[in-house]
This record gives structure tokens, sequence and C-alpha cells, in this order.
């Protein structure tokens, strides 16, 4: 029998230490649960495809100071020689690298004029008929650029765009977006006709709320300063970082060629502070669930100590080990349980607090349920090695420690 109302009249008659532990209960719960909701959603923004082959991927910067060079015939003569390195799938000039943290990004306006169409955000890739293969991604509708659709140098000059699932998603909803026609705020009022579909390409701001709004524009930069994405074979790049440099160099040696960097190391890098964030944020969850264990753990031994009369007594009128045990067991269930569900309450509305003031998600339950839970077993586990401990005290020498 569990003996309800012994165990409540002795947490009465002793309330210090109980509501010592019901309240730092109830703190752990509030904190550890939405603690663990946070870690959860920097864990859900940092596992998010980007639709890239991380791994194959990597961009580099050309910057070439010699003023009398063509620059768009050295591109093409670059482009050519990067191409032709053995170990290299694609490459192609571009604006930005995905999740770099640095990129283009513009309105687009849908509708039957400039004037009167309606806005959405998305990433702009100036790129070739390579862009596609070289980042990987898939194509799901339409068709990519043809070699001859490519402009050269000028962005305003773009009229064919390769637009994003998410994007289409976002302006033209359930309709086909392969033939629609944008306008680019930055073009004025030059058409942009959509010819294509990619499934999953992210931009290069992982906290922007349009980061999987990508566009692909048929423009091949020029610039003193180029930057180039190449896709390599699985290991190649370590010997491309070497033999990119060497190549370029043969045709002109009057540039820099630097920060060669793989989407996975951009990932890493732009990342960083979420991992930071969840990292300290588990350690603390970790650290309030053990003192909070510790912390019963420390009561039970205590009251072992201070019990050890009452405990022989009750041993000498037929309690067996199991029931000093449960008795142990069940304290410890009802302030926990006590504790876990004030806590659960305190728990919800500190995350109505943190969504309104850090526009966080809501908070699910799950979490301060799991939270009551993983410590209702975890102080079981705390609880259980001091009360076997204490169902271990002979009637005998509790008699005579009276």
């Amino acid at each position: 029998m569990l003996q309800i109302k012994p165990i409540l009249s002795t947490l009465i008659r002793s309330k210090s230490g109980p509501i010592l532990l019901l309240i730092q209960i109830v703190l752990s719960v509030a904190i550890v649960a939405n603690a663990s909701f946070i870690i959860g959603e920097r864990l859900n923004l940092m596992s998010r495809d980007s639709g890239v082959a991380e791994s194959e991927v990597f961009d580099l910067n050309v910057y070439n100071f010699d003023d009398s060079v063509n620059i768009s015939a050295q591109n093409s003569r670059d482009m050519q020689a990067i191409r032709d390195l053995p170990g290299v799938i694609a490459a192609t000039t571009t604006s930005m690298a995905p999740l770099s943290g640095s990129g283009w990004m513009s309105g687009f306006l849908v509708g039957e004029s400039a004037e009167s169409a309606k806005a959405s955000h998305a990433a702009i890739y100036y790129g070739d008929e390579q862009m596609i293969k070289t980042l990987g991604v898939k194509l799901i509708a339409g068709r990519n650029f043809y070699e001859e659709e490519i402009q050269m140098e000028i962005p305003d000059r773009a009229n064919l765009g390769i637009v994003t699932q998410a994007f289409a998603k976002e302006v033209w909803g359930d309709e086909p977006a392969v033939g629609q026609i944008m306008y680019a705020s930055d073009f004025g009022e030059q058409p942009v006709e959509v010819i294509g579909v990619i499934e999953i390409l992210q931009g290069a701001w992982v906290n922007n709320p349009h980061l999987e709004n990508s566009v692909i524009l048929n423009v091949e930069l020029a610039s003193p300063f180029t930057q180039f994405l190449v896709r390599a074979e699985e290991g190649a790049f370590p010997q491309l970082k070497e033999a990119i440099p060497t190549a370029l160099h043969k045709d002109n040696t009057n540039r820099v060629i630097n920060n060669f960097n793989l989407i996975s190391e951009h990932r890493k890098s732009i990342y960083r502070n979420h991992e930071l964030m969840a990292t300290v944020l588990s350690m603390m969850v970790i650290l309030l669930l053990l003192i909070t264990s510790l912390g019963l753990a420390g009561m039970v031994m205590f009251n072992i100590e201070r019990r050890t009369k009452q405990i022989g007594t009750r041993r000498a009128l037929g309690a067996k080990k199991r029931d000093i045990v449960s008795f142990f067991l069940v304290e410890n269930y009802i302030i926990c349980l006590t504790g876990g569900v004030i806590g659960a309450l305190v728990a919800v509305q500190l995350g109505r607090q943190l969504m309104s003031v850090y526009s966080l998600p809501q908070l699910e339950l799950i979490y301060p349920i799991a939270t009551v839970v993983g410590l209702v077993v975890l102080t079981t586990v705390a609880v259980i090695l001091p009360a076997r401990k204490a169902a271990k005290i002979s009637p005998a020498i509790a008699t005579r420690s009276v």
C-alpha cells in the first residue's frame, strides 16, 4: 500500500526541505522545457537541406588588378581553364555562394505590368548554363538555359529565370510557374520569363525568412572581382585548390586568387552561433537536471539519518524492504509531480513571453511533458539507491540508537 497520508504528514512536518526542492523542480521544468524547445528549433534550422551538393561544391575569388585586361574575355578563358582541369565536374561564375552570408537579393514584381504587380523577395544567382549542374540542384519543371541565351556583363539584361519551388509556390500558388513573367525591382521594366523550377536552393542568409526563395538569372557577370563556383569529384578539392591558381596564373599573373571554401564549410561557419547556443543550452539542461537529482538524493539521505528510528520501527512492525523503498519513491513522486505540473504551467507562460519578445514559435506542450517525465525517471534513479540503503536498516540497530 502506498500510504499517501503518512507521507504527506511527514512532508508537512518538515516544510523547508520539500518546499525548496519544489521550487527547484518548478524552475528546472520551466527552464529545461523552454531550453529544450530552443535547442530543437536550432537543430531543425541547422538540418535544413540547402539543395546543393555541399561536399562537392566550392567557391573562389579572382581579383584582376590589371586595368588593361578585357575582363569579359579573361573570365571566359578562366572559366574554360577551370572546366578543363581533371576532377572538375562543372563550373560557373556567380553572384553569390549558398550559405555564405553574403550575396544579392532583390524584390520581384509579378503581374500584368511592373506598376500593378505584387512583390516577393528572392536571392539572385547570376550564372550560365552550367549553374544547375555546378550546384547539384534538381530541376523539377521546365528546362535549363541554353548556352546562346546567356547575357554578358550587365545584370539588367537578364530576361530568363529559373526559380525555386518555394518561390514559385509563394508567388503563383498552384499555378504552373513555367512561362510566367516577373519583373526584378532592380531592372525597371525588364520582363523576366520563368523557364524552369528547381526543387531547393537556399540563399546566403540562414536567418532570412525568404531563405528558400532563389532565382537563377541568365547573366555571366564580368568585373575585376569575379566569384566562381566549382563542382569537383569526390576528394578532388585539395588538388584543385592548388591546380586552379596555377592554371589561371599561366594566362595572367596580374591577379589574386583566394578564398577557396566548400559550401559545407560555409554551412559550419554560418551556423556557428546556432551550434554554440544549442551547446550552451544543452549543458545548462544537463546541469539543471543533475542538480535537481542530487538535491532529491541529498534530501533522501538526510531523511534516512533523521528517520532512523521511524524506519527501524516500521521494520519491527513488519514492513518489508520494498515498503521502505516505495515510501521514499512515492515521496519523490509527490514532490516531482507537484513541481512538474506547476513548472509546466510556468514553462508555457515563459514560452509565451519568449514568443512575443524574441519572435520564437509557440512552445509545444510535448516539451514540458517530456521534461516532467524525464525528471521523474532521473530522480527515481537518484532516489532508489539511498532508499535501498534505508531499507537495510535493522530494527535492533534502530532501537539501540534511541
